[in-house]
C-alpha cells in the first residue's frame, strides 16, 4: 500500500524470474537508501530432513547463544534464532549472527574511532556508476523492449536495493493492522499515522531526531502500510544498535505526534500519492478495488492525500490530530505486534535488550480487527465483464483476474504457486510459447504476489497479465480463449505429483544453499511471517512447498473458469473511447459485457487445444553440489588467467561463501554499436530478438535457478549467467550457440520494432529518465540520446539492415569475461574458449573505449530546463551536478553474499579499470581524511567558480499555465525537447537551449585508466 511492500511472490514472468506484481500502492517514507529487494524464493525437497537449527555451520556459541530447536532453518544459515513473548503480548524473534562468513566466530574490528565517524557526517553523495559517465547497466531497461505492463515495479525494487550493503544490525516490527481499518470519513489515516509516529517521542522529542541519528551512524529506515499489516524497519552500525532500538521503540511507546507537524506530513503523504498517480499498476489496483462491494474495505482509498486528510476534514470539522491519537491508541497495541531483531550479539544479550526496551509498549486488551467474515468481495454483476483502460504508458496488456477464497491457510501446499508455475511456463506446450509463435504476446505474468492487495483474510487473487503486441491486441479474445483452454486442460488432467515434486526439488536446492540477504530485508520479511505462520515455519512458511494435496490444488484450480473471470484490457487505442473515470487516480476506462460469441462458447464444453500440454521433465536441475578443490593458488581478488588479442578472462575461486554456485559474465565489445543512433536501435532489436529466440530453449534452465540476462550495453553485448555451477556451462553454451546462429523472422522483427517505439516512448515520459538523458547528453561526448533513438526507429528499419548489423557486430569483437564461484581455473577457461571458437570473430582493428569522454564544464552555473514529455504528469525533476576534482565514496562494508562481491569486481572489468581493491583503498583514504579537509573540499566546490550543471524537467499543471489535461491527448510528441527559460530565482545561471552548440566548444577530459 504505502511503501516497500514485502516481495515474496509466486508471479512467474517472461524470463522466469519471480517478480512481485500487482502490489498495493507503494510509496516511500525513504529516509535513506532503505532496501527492499526480494528475498530468494525456495522450497525443500519432499521429505527432506531439514537441519537442526543449532548445528554447524556457525556454531561458535556458548550457553548464552542457545537457539530455539523448533525453528526450522536452512543448512546454509549460520545464524541462531530464539523466540520470546513479552508480558505485554509482543512477540519477538531474536537473530544472532555471530559467525563470520567462514562459519567461525568473528573478531570484529568494529570499534573505529568516533572521530572518524564524525568526519563522515559531511556527506557527498554520488550516484553509483554515474559521475556523468553512463555504464552498460544504465541502459539495461532501455534495451529491454519486453515491456511488461508492470516494469515500473521492477525498477522501484532495483532503485531500493542497497549498493554494496553493509552487514548492519537491523530490526523490523509488524503491526497486524493496516488500511482496512481506516475510518470511512478519513481515508488514508493508517498510512498517515505510519508517517506521524516518526515525529519524535516523549523520551527523544526532536522531530527528526531518529533519522538524524541513523544518518550519522550509517543507517536507514523505512515503513509500509498494507491492507492488514503495517511494517517499520531500520538498520544501523552495530555499535549504535541498542541506542537506535531504544529511540525507535519509543514510537510504539510514547510518540509525540506533534500537532504542528500535521500539515507538513500531510504534504509528504500527498506527494507520495502524486508520485504514484502516473503508475499504471497503481491505477489498475485502484480501479480493481472500486469493483468490490460498496462497504467492503477493498473499496477504500488507502493512500490518503491532501483532500482526504486536510481539505475535507476541515470542511467537516473533523479533528485529524485527535483521530490520529485515537487510532494509535486503538491499533498500535503490543499484542498485535511481531518484532525481529538481528545483530552480532549473543541471543542472551538481544533478549535482555528487547525485554528492557519493548516491555513498555502498551497493550489495550482489545481484540484485533478481523475482516475474515467479509468474504467474496467481488461476487458482483460488475466483475465478470470487460474493462477497457487508457494506460499512462504505451502498452497493450490483457489481465485476466479471479477472486478466490483466502488461500493463506494453505501455505504448506501453496496451490497458487503450483498453478502459477504452470501458467507462467515458457517451454513447448505453454501459453506463452503459443502466443509468441503467433507474434501475439511478448510476456506473461501469472499468480499471486502475496501483498495485501493480492492476498488477505477476505480473498486471494489469481491473475494472468499478458503484454500484447499490436496484433495480439486486435485478437485479445483469442488470447483469452487460449488461456482458458490451458486452464481447462489443467482441470481435466488434475494436479500432477511429478510436477509438484519437480518444483519442490528446484526450490529445495535453492533453500538448502540459500545465500544470506541484507539484514534489513531479512527482518522485514521475518516479522511479517510471524503474523502469518506458526513458530516452526517463521523462516520457511513463505518459501517451502511442504506437502502435495491434490484436493487443495483442485479446489482453487477448478474456480479458474471464464464465467468467474474479470478481463481488463489496457491500450493507448482506447483513448477517446472511455467515458468513465476512476475517482482517485483519474484512470479513464469503460465497461462492457463479454462479447456474446465468446460468452456462449466459454459457457459450454469448449474444445481443448492439442498444441497445449504439460512441460516435460527438466534436464537442467542440478544434482552435483560438491565444492571443487582449487587447481591454482587462492587469491583475494580476480586474476587474469587468459589474455590474447581476441579476449581475456578474469577468475576468482570462491572459498569465502562456500556454496555450489557460480557467476559468469562476458562483455563482447564492438566498434559498431556507438556509430549512430540507428546502430543503437539495431543493437537493441538484435538483443531483444536474441532474448526472444532463447526464451523457450533456455526456460527450463531459468526455472531450475540458473539465471541469465542479456544486456545491450553502451559498447557491446553483456552476457550474465549465474546459479548452481553443475549445469551452468550448458546454459552459457546455449546462449552463445543462439548468438552464433542468430536469425530474425520478419514477423518477429516487426513485433519488436513496434515494441521498441513503445519502450523508448515509455522511457521518455518519465521525468527522472528524461532528466538523466538530458544530463548525460550534455556531459558525455559522442553520446546519443533516447530521443534520437526514438526518432531512428520512427524513420523505419528493415530485417536486412538488422542482419547486416549483426554480421558486422559478430565479425570483430573483444571478449572480456569474469568467472567467480565454484569453478576451477581450468573449467573457467572453457567459457572464453567456447566464445572464441563458436563465434570465430576477428580481433578489433582499433581499440574501443568502454567509457565516454566527459566534457569539462565551464566554471560557472549552467541550467538546462525542459518541459516534461508526459502531459498527464504533474511531477517535476531537478538534478544538480557538480563537476569535482576527486571524490571518495564513503562506504565500508562486508559482502552479504557472493553476488555483491561479483558485482563489484564486474564493474572493474566492464569499465576496464581493474582496481579490484578499490573498496579497501577508498576506506584507507577515508581514514586519512580529516573533517576539516572534507568541509574545505565541499566549500571549495560549492562556491563561486564551481563547475555546476542543473537539469530541470518541468511537469504539467495550472501553476505552469498549461491547459487542463482533459483537453490534451495523453500521448504527446516525444521526439523533440521543448527548452524553457529560467525563472527569476535562477536568473544568475546561464541557460542552455542548444545542447550541441553548448558542448561543441568545451574541452574533453581524457579517458581515465588507472594503470597501477
Amino acid at each position: 500500500f504505502c511503501s516497500t511492500v514485502v516481495n515474496r511472490p509466486v508471479y512467474l514472468n517472461s524470463s522466469a524470474k519471480v517478480a512481485s506484481l500487482l502490489k498495493m500502492p507503494q510509496t516511500n517514507k525513504f529516509k535513506s537508501a532503505a532496501a527492499s529487494s526480494a528475498a530468494q524464493s525456495a522450497g525443500p525437497d519432499r521429505g527432506e530432513a531439514l537441519r537442526d537449527p543449532n548445528a554447524p555451520p556457525g556454531d561458535s556459541d556458548g550457553d548464552d547463544n542457545q537457539g530455539d530447536p523448533q525453528i526450522i532453518k536452512s543448512p546454509s544459515d549460520p545464524k541462531q534464532y530464539r523466540y520470546i513473548e513479552l508480558s505485554s503480548g509482543l512477540r519477538a524473534l531474536l537473530i544472532s549472527d555471530l559467525s563470520g562468513l567462514d562459519g567461525k566466530a568473528e573478531d570484529e574490528d568494529d570499534e573505529d574511532s568516533e572521530e572518524e565517524e564524525e568526519e563522515a557526517e559531511a556527506e557527498v553523495e554520488e550516484e553509483e556508476g554515474d559521475s556523468g559517465e553512463g555504464t552498460d547497466e544504465e541502459c539495461e531497461e532501455e534495451g529491454d523492449s519486453q515491456d511488461s505492463d508492470f516494469e515500473e515495479l521492477d525498477e522501484d525494487n532495483e532503485r531500493k536495493k542497497k549498493k554494496g550493503s553493509e552487514k548492519q544490525s537491523a530490526a523490523a516490527l509488524c503491526i497486524g493492522v493496516g488500511s482496512f481499518s481506516d475510518p470511512s470519513d478519513l481515508p488514508g489515516l493508517a498510512h498517515f499515522l505510519e508517517h506521524m509516529v516518526f515525529m519524535g517521542s516523549e523520551k527523544y522529542p526532536s522531530e527528526n531526531g531518529f533519522d538524524a541519528f541513523l544518518k550519522k551512524h550509517g543507517g536507514s529506515d523505512n515503513a509500509s502500510t498494507d491492507c492488514e499489516r503495517t511494517i517499520f524497519q531500520f538498520d544501523v552500525q552495530r555499535k549504535h544498535f541498542k541506542e537506535a532500538l531504544d529511540r525507535w521503540a519509543q514510537f510504539f511507546i510514547c510518540p509525540l505526534m506533534i500537532e504542528d507537524a500535521i500539515d507538513r506530513e500531510v504534504e509528504a503523504v500527498d506527494s507520495e500519492y502524486q508520485l504514484a498517480k502516473p503508475s499504471d499498476s497503481h491505477r489498475k489496483e485502484m480501479l480493481f478495488g472500486s469493483l468490490a462491494k460498496p462497504n467492503h474495505p477493498m473499496s477504500k482509498f488507502c493512500w490518503g492525500n491532501a483532500q482526504t486528510l486536510k481539505t475535507e476534514p476541515k470542511e467537516k470539522n473533523i479533528n485529524v490530530y485527535k483521530r490520529l491519537r485515537e487510532f494509535w491508541k486503538r491499533y498500535y497495541s503490543a499484542h498485535y505486534m511481531t518484532l525481529a531483531v538481528q545483530s552480532k550479539e549473543s541471543l542472551d544479550t538481544l533478549e535482555e535488550w528487547v525485554r528492557e526496551i519493548f516491555s513498555q509498549v502498551p497493550n489495550n486488551g482489545q481484540l484485533k480487527p478481523d475482516f475474515s467474515d467479509q468474504l467474496s468481495p467481488f461476487e458482483t454483476p460488475a466483475f465478470n465483464k470487460l474493462y477497457r483502460v487508457v494506460p499512462v504508458r504505451k502498452v497493450h496488456a490483457l489481465t485476466i483476474t479471479w477472486a478466490l477464497p483466502p488461500q493463506e491457510k494453505h501455505y504448506r501446499v501453496k496451490p497458487l504457486h503450483y498453478i502459477a508455475w504452470l501458467i507462467g511456463h515458457e517451454g513447448t506446450g505453454s501459453i506463452l510459447s503459443m502466443l509468441r509463435r503467433k507474434c501475439w504476446a511478448l510476456a506473461l505474468f501469472g499468480g499471486n504476489s502475496e501483498t495485501g492487495f493480492d492476498q488477505n483474510t477476505t480473498y486471494s487473487i489469481f491473475s494472468i497479465s499478458i503484454t500484447l503486441t499490436d496484433e495480439g491486441f486486435q485478437n485479445f479474445y483469442e488470447v483469452a480463449h487460449l488461456v482458458f483452454q490451458y486452464l481447462k486442460m489443467l482441470q481435466t488432467l488434475g494436479p500432477q505429483q511429478r510436477i509438484y515434486e519437480e518444483i519442490q526439488k528446484i526450490e529445495a536446492n535453492e533453500f538448502h544453499y540459500q545465500e544470506q540477504t541484507d539484514p534489513i530485508e531479512y527482518v522485514e520479511d521475518i516479522c511479517e511471517n510471524m503474523q502469518l505462520f506458526p513458530k516452526q515455519d517463521f523462516l520457511t512458511g513463505d518459501q517451502l512447498m511442504f506437502e502435495f494435496k491434490p484436493e487443495v490444488i483442485s479446489a482453487a484450480l477448478n474456480l479458474l473458469t471464464p464465467e468467474k473471470a474479470n478481463l481488463l484490457l489496457l491500450s493507448p487505442e482506447h483513448e477517446g473511447q472511455c467515458p468513465l473515470k476512476e475517482k482517485w487516480f483519474g484512470t479513464q476506462y469503460s465497461v462492457e459485457d463479454i462479447q456474446q460469441h465468446w460468452r456462449e462458447l466459454w459457457a459450454g464444453d469448449f474444445d481443448l487445444n492439442p498444441s497445449l500440454h504439460l512441460p516435460a521433465e527438466n534436464k537442467f536441475i542440478a544434482t552435483d553440489f560438491a565444492l571443487k578443490t582449487s587447481d591454482c593458488p587462492d587469491t583475494e581478488y580476480p586474476v587474469r588467467i587468459m589474455n590474447n588479442d581476441r579476449g581475456c578472462l578474469w577468475y576468482k575461486k570462491d572459498n569465502k561463501f562456500k556454496i555450489p554456485k557460480a557467476y559468469v559474465r562476458f562483455h563482447l565489445i564492438s566498434p559498431v554499436v556507438q556509430k549512430s543512433p540507428k546502430n543503437l536501435v539495431l543493437f537493441d532489436l538484435f538483443v531483444n530478438i536474441l532474448v526472444h529466440n532463447l526464451a523457450e530453449p533456455a526456460y527450463e534452465a531459468d526455472v531450475a535457478q540458473l539465471e541469465y540476462k542479456l544486456v545491450a550495453g553502451e559498447h557491446g553485448l553483456v552476457i550474465k549467467v549465474k546459479g548452481f555451477n553443475h549445469k551452468l556451462p550448458l546454459l552459457f553454451n546455449l546462449i552463445v550457440d543462439y548468438l552464433a546462429d542468430f536469425s530474425a523472422a520478419p514477423d518477429v522483427f516487426s513485433m519488436f520494432e513496434e515494441q521498441l517505439k513503445k519502450t523508448y516512448f515509455n522511457i521518455l515520459i518519465k521525468p527522472e529518465k528524461l532528466g538523466k538523458d538530458v544530463r548525460l547528453l550534455i556531459l558525455e561526448h559522442s553520446r546519443w540520446s533516447t530521443i534520437q533513438k526514438y526518432q531512428a526507429v520512427l524513420d523505419g528499419l528493415s530485417v536486412d539492415e538488422l542482419m547486416e548489423f549483426v554480421s558486422s557486430f559478430k565479425s570483430e569483437l573483444y571478449a572480456e569475461g569474469l568467472v567467480q564461484g565454484n569453478f576451477t581455473s581450468t573449467e573457467s577457461m572453457g567459457f572464453l574458449q567456447y566464445v572464441t571458437n563458436k563465434l570465430q570473430f576477428k580481433k578489433l582493428s582499433v581499440e574501443v573505449p568502454v567509457l565516454f569522454r566527459v566534457v569539462e564544464l565551464p566554471q560557472k552555473h549552467h541550467l538546462c530546463k525542459v518541459k516534461s514529455l508526459n502531459k498527464g504528469d504533474a511531477n517535476s525533476e531537478v538534478t544538480v551536478y557538480f563537476q569535482v576534482t576527486a571524490l571518495v565514496k564513503l562506504k565500508g562494508c562486508e559482502d552479504t553474499h557472493l553476488g555483491e562481491e561479483v558485482d563489484r569486481n564486474w564493474t572493474e572489468v566492464v569499465t576496464q579499470q581493474y582496481v579490484f581493491d578499490r573498496l579497501s583503498r577508498e576506506i584507507d583514504a577515508l581514514k586519512l581524511m580529516t573533517k576539516a579537509e572534507l568541509v574545505n573540499w565541499y566549500m571549495e566546490h560549492r562556491g563561486q567558480g564551481n563547475r555546476k550543471l542543473s537539469v530541470h524537467v518541468v511537469g504539467y499543471g495550472v501553476e505552469e499555465n498549461d491547459p487542463p489535461s482533459s483537453k490534451m491527448s495523453l500521448y504527446g510528441e516525444v521526439s523533440k525537447l521543448t527548452f524553457l527559460s529560467a525563472s527569476t530565482l535562477m536568473a544568475s545561471a546561464t541557460t542552455i537551449t542548444d545542447i550541441r552548440a553548448f558542448t561543441s566548444t568545451l574541452n574533453l577530459y581524457p579517458y581515465h585508466k588507472i594503470l597501477k
